[in-house]
């Protein structure tokens, strides 16, 4: 009998938590509009006003990106460095989530960006197109016989899938903001507010500040509907909809040391079981796979002279980078995190930064920008390239400026931390312009290969060994939507 009246009462419950959820459906709702809960007047209704809301939906993964799910973890060094340097005290931090490319940015992937540039600005504007092409010459050693690779490595269809190299700092956040405009003027086209325009030239080109201030109309296929009755009935797309995806940009250095750890594989009760030396378990650098028994899962210099092993067993088997997506992914699924070419992020260097850094979303780096204006607030115009320039945002002007979120407070470099920077080019090479570099390389030996490691080269310097790959912050909850519904 206790038995039924236990099973009858989880019943009632069940009922009763299902005509609470239809009456607050219900009272939120009004012949298929939306009501305010504040004011009780209808969302998205022309007749009292037209105020919009879009539907709450979770953010698109942009091509290319993998999700990776925030968390804490310890950044900093995995093992005692060689040079008895300390500018990597292990410590807790916090990473929201976010998205990574799954491989590094790959030679095709860079030429279809020099091919738009080619397209749109070369013959006004050849110095754009100039300004953007890898240096080649970063090949060049001395004592070596590198010329094939100068000539072919970056253009030869045999390495479009290798990993683009010769890119300097500045020109890899050129190209994210470039393929921030593709992919948001391509989501346009796939939701039927725009049409391709192959005759884009100069500044009569797609970017999404254009777009969202007014200043590019493009092809307009079909417009969406204006609800505001004092409008002209048809309007452009607004970030509001949440159709556009956030911009594309280098990951800080917390981001890419947390993604390159992959600790999403080693946790078990909240807590991290096994800190990782590697982006894969364990202290070695061999697969325990029977079937690839043995063989490196990394692309780096195994010793003096030794790139890939001996014919007929070529190990890791590559003497330079190899194709973007060799050897195996860690556990969030990002391939090449250690090996192959070390990467850009885009925190600057400083021995210290750790002294300084937050705790949540740790950056070390430039000012926050933010669309330039006028002196009525309004955007400025677009350049000769279609562009809207950025400015520095003082915090006195929060308050004028709409949708920006104030940047935190220790986003600039400290006072103190600026003190202790040592003379440059007397007793450091450490200057403004220094960027953090992470990951080994195919020239690099195993103790790089940790992602606790940091290096640095200054933004308009190139080389061999360093390469890129994209990452885009998470709008919304930081869990996907799979990890919501278990």
């Amino acid at each position: 009998m206790a038995i039924k009246m236990l099973k009858f009462n989880k019943l009632y419950l069940v009922i009763i938590s299902l005509g609470a959820m239809l009456l607050f459906t219900t009272s939120c709702s009004k012949g298929g509009k939306n009501i305010s809960r504040t004011t009780g007047w209808a969302y998205n209704d022309p007749k009292n006003g037209g105020f919009e809301v879009s539907p709450s939906k979770e953010q698109k993964t942009g091509p290319g990106l993998v999700f990776i799910e925030g968390g804490t973890f310890t950044m900093g060094a995995t093992e005692e460095t060689p040079f008895y340097e300390w500018d990597n005290r292990p410590h807790n931090v916090t990473v929201n989530s976010f998205y990574m490319d799954e491989t590094e940015v790959s030679n095709l992937a860079y030429l279809e960006y020099i091919y738009w540039l080619e397209r749109v600005y070369g013959a006004d504007y050849p110095t754009v197109v100039k300004k953007a092409l890898p240096d080649t010459t970063v090949w060049l050693r001395k004592m070596t016989y590198n010329e094939p690779l100068v000539e072919n490595y970056f253009r030869h269809p045999a390495y479009h899938n290798y990993p683009v190299v010769g890119v300097n700092w500045l020109q890899a956040n050129a190209y994210a903001s470039w393929r921030t405009d593709r992919v948001n003027e391509q989501l346009l086209i796939n939701a039927g507010y725009l049409d391709y325009d192959p005759d884009q030239k100069d500044d009569n080109s797609f970017s999404t500040e254009a777009y969202l201030s007014g200043q590019y109309q493009g092809l307009v296929k079909e417009g969406k509907k204006d609800l505001n009755p004092n409008g002209t009935g048809v309007r452009k797309v607004s970030y509001g909809d949440g159709i556009l995806l956030p911009h594309y940009r280098l990951p800080t250095e917390a981001e890419w040391e947390y993604a390159a750890l992959g600790l999403v594989g080693n946790t078990v009760n909240n807590r991290v079981a096994e800190r990782k030396v590697y982006p894969w378990n364990g202290t070695g650098l061999r697969s325990d796979n029977k079937k690839y028994y043995g063989k490196f899962v990394a692309n780096f210099k195994i010793a003096e002279g030794n790139y890939m092993g001996v014919a007929g067993d070529l190990n890791d088997g590559a003497s330079i980078p190899a194709p973007v997506m060799s050897y195996w992914p860690n556990d969030f699924g990002l391939y090449n995190m250690a090996g192959n070419v070390s990467e850009w992020v885009m925190d600057k260097y400083s021995p210290a930064a750790f002294q300084t850094e937050g705790d949540f979303d740790p950056y070390y780096g430039d000012s926050f920008k933010t669309l330039k204006r006028d002196m009525d607030g309004n955007v400025a115009q677009k350049d000769s390239l279609g562009r809207i320039p950025l400015a520095p945002l003082k915090k006195s002007k929060l308050a004028q400026i709409n949708n920006t979120t104030p940047p935190p407070d220790n986003f600039n470099m400290s006072e103190n931390a600026r003190k202790g920077f040592a003379e440059y080019g007397v007793t450091s090479l450490i200057n403004s312009k220094s960027r953090v570099i992470k990951g080994g390389s195919w020239n690099d030996p195993p103790y790089y290969l940790s992602p606790g490691v940091r290096r640095y080269m200054d933004e308009d310097k190139s080389s061999a060994t360093v390469g890129f790959r994209c990452a885009m912050s998470r709008v919304g909850s930081p869990e996907s939507s799979k990890q919501r519904k278990k």
